[in-house]
């Protein structure tokens, strides 16, 4: 038991929490959710930067027509009770007469309507991809690192599933390499490359962390980057809430080529540059602390939703004053 207990990963969100206050929620009339809904009012501090990210979420500007999957807010009610509902419902129950279109799971594809995604591929035809802050209690995990950057292990570790071409071309060029501890946690035919799991605070004993997308993003690179350890992947293809299209090589993380070939260069370099190293560091932890006030995350997915009912045919009725809200 005490083995067992070593080993859960504390780091991680509680899905008991999640889903009782999501099911609590669920069961409160609309007056009540409201009250419990914090959020930031628009300032002057704030509004430049809510208008930029709504911006980046919403990039669709023009009036639409909504396509035949749009459904009701009493007919999305019927939708199997999971992370991606309850992540959508907490806003648009705001709105009781909406009607809207949405895509839960790995999207990778851009839909023809504007719909409600989780992710979408970084392009600039993405438009009809709104994105919102959808299953985070997977992917939006911070840590608090107490251990600097230069008493860390200076090895690379992974442990995730690799059922894409792309994780498995990794494993098969690094498993057995000196400076890499890297395992596959998803039964497989190849034994070899299994390892036991890791917990995110034994990952966090490594300089150099992988970060390799799998559907669509790398749901650790959120923590790696809020973490005092590199985050090491090629430049991101697809994006989320967590903005993965403004991410810079060098800047946020250490970029590698597509292909992994520079992985041990990348290393040597940063092992060899502390300081640039240490700028990365802090550079990965300001940027994810702009996701970390719920309240201002809250009003921005608010008007998210918004925006998109307004530019929609068939905007319903707000139970929410947001009279004063400043939309672009």
């Amino acid at each position: 038991m005490l083995d067992f207990l070593s080993r859960v990963d504390r780091s991680k969100n509680s899905k008991f929490r999640y889903y009782l206050n999501s099911y609590l929620s669920l069961g409160a009339p609309d007056w009540l959710h409201k009250q419990m809904l914090d959020c930031a009012p628009v300032n002057a501090a704030n509004q430049m930067a809510i208008t930029d990210r709504v911006n980046y979420y919403h990039r669709w500007s023009r009036p639409f027509s909504l396509g035949e999957n749009a459904v009701s807010l009493s007919q999305f009610r019927q939708h199997a009770k999971k992370t991606y509902f309850f992540d959508l419902y907490r806003y648009i129950r705001l709105f009781p007469k909406a009607r809207f279109c949405y895509k839960f799971g790995d999207v990778r594809d851009i839909p023809e309507c504007p719909t409600f995604v989780k992710s979408r591929p970084i392009v600039e035809t993405n438009h009809p991809s709104i994105l919102l802050n959808l299953n985070k209690i997977r992917h939006f995990i911070h840590v608090d690192d107490v251990t600097p950057t230069a008493h860390k292990k200076d090895l690379l570790v992974w442990r995730g599933a690799a059922y894409q071409e792309h994780r498995k071309q990794f494993m098969q060029s690094y498993i057995d390499h000196p400076r890499c501890n890297i395992g596959q946690t998803n039964h497989c035919d190849n034994r070899a490359w299994m390892k036991e799991r890791m917990t995110i605070a034994e990952q966090l004993q490594y300089k150099f962390i992988l970060s390799l997308e799998g559907n669509d993003v790398a749901s650790n690179l959120k923590w790696i980057m809020s973490s005092n350890s590199l985050a090491v992947m090629p430049k991101p293809k697809f994006e989320t809430w967590f903005m993965e299209g403004r991410l810079q090589g060098g800047e946020h993380y250490v970029e590698i080529k597509d292909d992994y070939s520079d992985l041990e260069k990348q290393m040597d370099y940063y092992l060899s540059h502390p300081k640039e190293a240490a700028e990365i560091v802090a550079n990965a932890k300001h940027y994810v602390a702009q996701f970390q006030n719920e309240a201002l995350e809250n009003t921005i997915a608010i008007t998210v939703v918004s925006r998109y009912l307004n530019l929609s045919s068939c905007f319903g009725e707000s139970n929410i004053f947001l009279d004063d809200w400043q939309y672009t």
